[in-house]
């Protein structure tokens, strides 16, 4: 797993990291941002995760994720639609507030086992400002910035009960305060730290 202590050796790695070819697909498309802070030395670089509201019609509802959502048809580009989706879900303007530091490789979208047509694209921002963040209660029920370091030493590591087809299984996820990270959230997070394990 890499071992990054400082946010501006996230800016080196990701810098340094070689982005994979895209998907081919006819998938409809998604984007969402990994936003960085680094407030406390001690504690190093966080992460920001939100809680997703609960749905009955969505595939993710409760989960922990990045904010974000589908591509609207005004968007300029998948970038478009992470800055606009993170400033409705949570507040945060990442044109004036945050520095763009990379784009991972695309993710085809999984919930309960199966594809759903929709490919995601994260971002990763680091926040420059003090932000206050005012979430939108109808898609974020909560929101929690965590440090990376004891996921990317394992010591967050833990697994989720889940059941596929009347089959228990324990999928892999990390520890965030009270909640698990899991899912394709977590699928997102393995994308990131492959990415910081490149040399600057």
């Amino acid at each position: 797993m890499a071992h990054v202590e400082t946010l501006e050796e996230i800016r080196a790695r990701l810098l340094a990291a070689e982005k994979g070819s895209s998907l081919v697909h006819d998938d409809a498309r998604a984007a969402v941002a990994a936003i960085f802070r680094e407030k406390v030395p001690d504690i190093g670089p966080e992460l920001l995760f939100i809680r997703r509201a609960e749905h009955p019609k969505d595939p993710w509802s409760g989960h922990m994720a990045f904010p974000g959502g589908r591509r609207d048809p005004d968007d300029a580009d998948l970038l478009s639609t992470a800055v606009r989706e993170t400033h409705e879900e949570i507040g945060i303007n990442l044109r004036t507030q945050a520095r763009l530091l990379g784009q991972l490789d695309e993710l085809p979208a999984m919930a309960r086992g199966e594809r759903l047509g929709l490919t995601i694209t994260p971002f990763v921002f680091e926040l420059v400002t003090d932000q206050t963040l005012v979430l939108d209660e109808t898609e974020v029920a909560e929101a929690l910035w965590t440090p990376i370091r004891p996921m990317l030493r394992g010591e967050s590591s833990t697994e989720f009960p889940y059941t596929y087809r009347n089959e228990p299984l324990r999928l892999p996820g990390y520890q965030v305060g009270e909640r698990v990270v899991w899912g394709l959230t977590y699928q997102m997070l393995q994308v990131l730290f492959r990415s910081l394990a490149s040399k600057p």
